[in-house]
């Protein structure tokens, strides 16, 4: 008997009518309440991204017993609360944390069976509700109790009880002060099954009032503690006076007077400003008249400590050799021409004019392409220290700001580190991944960065640490993005954007034998005598085993074939190895990627398209299929709203010029069409596909297949216009890596060829389109000619 296995989380297909369960222990949620949540098992796991990757809500339900770790129907109450996720975040102790907002009571009516997780059918749960006068007089006075309440508690959020007191709605302010009370969990699962709002109102009436009478009699012990203590304020003053005989008697404080003049003189000799040096010898005298037991101690040292360390004097100037800076940025990067000469023009204005505001740069592309490696090549050319800052999930302003010393743990901001690790006020800090900034409670960091950015304001940053003005104007700020989109506009608009596309074949064959090879080589202890790696595999590897925008791939494959060869010299092998094709399947298996395109291509209906990714350009395939029907059209793959508006826009265009097309205008009444654009599991947006689908749907109702060596993209219009879209030279490079030999553009983007790669123009032929009407003139395949047939 063959044993049924359950089908995977992702392929698990979730009917309509049903909810993804997330059992819990110890929890219940409301409805209007946000909630945190931690999960841990392998089934709650697989649920919660199941949800995320579809958009779903799921159930929080509380099982009766919290041993179990597989609960079923039994284990589970009849009630839960519906609820959205909107935040999920691992920890790196592999923890998972959810932040929830709850929406609506249900009940489970059924389990569905055989779910890798729990999936049930439910039905939603409505509260009952009261209008008679009394149930609105108790819900008045439950308000009043809850701004009541909050008044009295130092650690509610300002302005929380001005918004209480705005709520209206009886069933809400009962759910809300039962999510965030004080109950045990049984008490919670009852509140949540209490579908009548009157009865809700009523026992949290109760709740509250028991808590704020607990609170009123706490306050009167507080007043009385507190009238005990200014009873020692007579204690206090006496220490003080005692403190001031020490000081005329010559004894110190916290500070002894040669540790208090050392660093005055280390203060007056660091090259501060004036005003600064005044606030820092302010200090000074505050640490050294302290008494040694006092909290503030440590703190007031550490700062003074953090003040001497920064490069407050500017290192003697280096001139910029030109000539040099080439030769570096030659001899670490390959190819990048326009973004080498940009880089010297750049050089050019800062040895031209050293005081001038110099631009910021940004380096946006896809991973792979040597945008941080461009930094540290242009702080060699500079003979300046380099210092990185990575912003990649950075999501409080302090971390660029600073906290401020009131707080416990404070210190400066992450600007402010590195440029005290770099030990120079003119260093070059590439703040890496600023697309990737988050906001969170703490502030939007974006919005900090403004000012660290302008040139025109970063002359007086102020540390909310330090308290003090500090110079950044001499820094050379550079940074990096993936993509552009995500840049909120005030910061992008502060730096100048130098964009890096993918490399070509070509490109990536001598990036891997200049650079790649050999740090693999000395990253295994081989030396080039030991082993080689000929030109025929490196081609494989690049056009069979790594598909990318970078070379980052490419190298781990080269790492994973030189370390199978040290395997063999660390067990005694002596004869040098070269490594050839046939040696590429042994060690990395068989090859993933292949031409597809003439695949594809093969049938009438097919097109291929260019799309924009935030990691590079990429081939897309757009398939057009004709079934009887009643002239429906179904699109699929993940589309997105627009570029589902571009279908419908290419079928109407196919429909208006179906007579000087030459297609049957009765096969749109008879046949419906699917259109399907492969890789479901992807989202795809946007406009540029339409010359694509027109193409395909063209294609398919005349019966002639397209040319499998073009590609194409563009926007379409319905008078027939083909409109420019973004993104050239990333889709551009695509098809040349794709192999393709044709692409058709829009004439609106000519602008851009000056942008495409020399090699890219070279392999490619360009075909600029005004109209559809040249897009099927260069992309169908040429109609077959007939003979007649002789008969003798």
């Amino acid at each position: 008997m063959t044993e049924t296995r359950p089908p995977e989380p992702a392929s698990f297909e979730i009917p309509e009518d049903a909810l993804i369960l997330l059992p819990v222990r110890d929890f219940v949620g409301f409805p209007g309440t946000v909630f945190p949540l931690s999960i841990g098992r392998p089934s709650s796991v697989a649920a919660v991204e199941r949800a995320l990757r579809d958009d779903l809500p799921i159930g929080i339900l509380l099982q009766r017993a919290p041993q179990e770790d597989a609960p079923d129907a039994a284990g589970l109450h009849d009630m839960g609360c519906l609820a959205e996720i909107l935040r999920y975040v691992t920890t790196p102790d592999e923890g998972r944390h959810l932040i929830c907002r709850g929406r609506a009571r249900f009940r489970p009516l059924e389990l569905i069976p055989d779910a890798p997780f729990l999936v049930a059918k439910v039905e939603a749960v409505e509260d009952i509700r009261d209008t008679r006068p009394e149930t609105e007089a108790r819900f008045l006075h439950l308000r009043e109790l809850a701004v009541q309440l909050l008044h009295m508690l130092p650690e509610a959020p300002e302005g929380l009880a001005e918004s209480v007191a705005q709520i209206d709605d009886p069933g809400y302010l009962a759910d809300l002060a039962a999510g965030y009370s004080e109950m045990s969990t049984d008490e919670r699962q009852e509140m949540l099954e209490t579908v009548e709002v009157a009865a809700r109102i009523e026992a949290m009436t109760r709740k509250l009032s028991r808590r704020v009478e607990v609170l009123r009699i706490t306050r009167e012990i507080n007043e009385q503690a507190r009238e005990e203590l200014e009873g020692r304020h007579r204690e206090v003053i006496l220490r003080e006076q005692l403190a001031a005989i020490r000081r005329e008697l010559g004894e110190t404080g916290a500070g002894n007077g040669e540790e208090v003049a050392e660093l005055s003189r280390a203060i007056m000799a660091a090259g501060m400003p004036e005003e600064t040096e005044r606030h820092a010898l302010a200090e000074l005298g505050r640490y050294g008249s302290m008494a040694p037991g006092s909290a503030e101690v440590a703190m007031l040292r550490g700062w003074i400590d953090t003040i001497l360390d920064l490069p407050w004097r500017l290192p003697e100037k280096t001139p910029v050799d030109l000539a040099e800076a080439r030769r570096t940025l030659d001899a670490d990067h390959y190819g990048l021409e326009k973004i080498k000469m940009r880089i010297i023009e750049y050089l050019a204005v800062r040895r031209l004019a050293p005081a001038g505001k110099a631009p910021i740069l940004c380096f946006v592309g896809p991973p792979g392409v040597g945008k941080t490696s461009l930094g540290q090549s242009i702080a060699r050319a500079l003979h300046r220290p380099f210092a990185r800052l990575s912003l990649g999930g950075v999501h409080d302003e302090a971390e660029i700001r600073g906290h401020r010393r009131t707080y416990v743990g404070a210190m400066p901001g992450t600007v402010i580190q590195q440029i005290r690790r770099a030990g120079a006020r003119n260093c070059v800090l590439m703040l890496d991944e600023i697309d990737k900034l988050g906001q969170g409670l703490g502030g939007d960091p974006s919005a900090a960065l403004l000012e660290v950015l302008d040139p025109a304001q970063n002359a007086a940053f102020r540390d909310n640490y330090l308290g003090v003005d500090f110079d950044l104007s001499h820094v050379v700020f550079l940074c990096t993005a993936n993509s552009l989109e995500t840049i909120p506009a005030p910061l992008r608009d502060r730096m100048e954007i130098i964009a890096l596309a993918g490399y070509l074949e070509e490109e990536k064959l001598e990036i891997a034998k200049r650079y790649l090879v050999p740090a693999q080589l000395a990253a295994t202890g081989l030396t080039a005598e030991q082993a080689r790696i000929e030109e025929d595999a490196l081609q494989a590897l690049v056009r069979g085993y790594t598909r990318e925008a970078g070379v980052r791939g490419l190298e781990r494959a080269i790492g994973a074939l030189l370390r199978h060869v040290a395997v063999g010299f660390a067990e005694g092998r002596t004869e040098p190895r070269s490594i050839t094709q046939a040696d590429l399947a042994p060690v990395l298996g068989s090859p993933r990627f292949e031409n597809e395109i003439a695949l594809r291509t093969g049938l009438a209906g097919v097109a291929t398209g260019l799309a924009w990714t935030p990691v590079g350009g990429d081939i897309l395939f757009i398939e057009a299929s004709r079934v009887p029907g009643k002239g429906r059209l179904t699109l699929t793959g993940q589309l997105g709203e627009v570029m589902r508006e571009s279908a419908q826009a290419a079928l109407t265009l196919v429909k208006a010029r179906a007579t000087g097309l030459g297609i049957d205008p009765e096969l749109f009444e008879t046949s419906d069409i699917h259109i399907h654009v492969p890789a479901g599991a992807t989202p795809k947006d946007g406009p540029s596909a339409g010359t694509a689908i027109f193409a395909a749907l063209a294609s398919l109702l005349l019966d002639r297949r397209l040319r499998s060596d073009t590609a194409m993209t563009g926007e379409i219009s319905l008078r027939g216009l083909v409109l420019p879209v973004g993104g050239i030279r990333e889709k551009v490079v695509a098809a040349a890596g794709a192999g393709i030999t044709q692409v058709l553009l829009p004439e609106r983007n000519r602008p851009d060829l000056e942008d495409i790669p020399e090699t890219a123009r070279r392999q490619l032929g360009f075909v600029w389109l005004k109209t559809v009407d040249d897009v099927l003139a260069h992309a169908l395949e040429p109609r077959p000619e007939t003979h007649p047939v002789v008969v003798g």
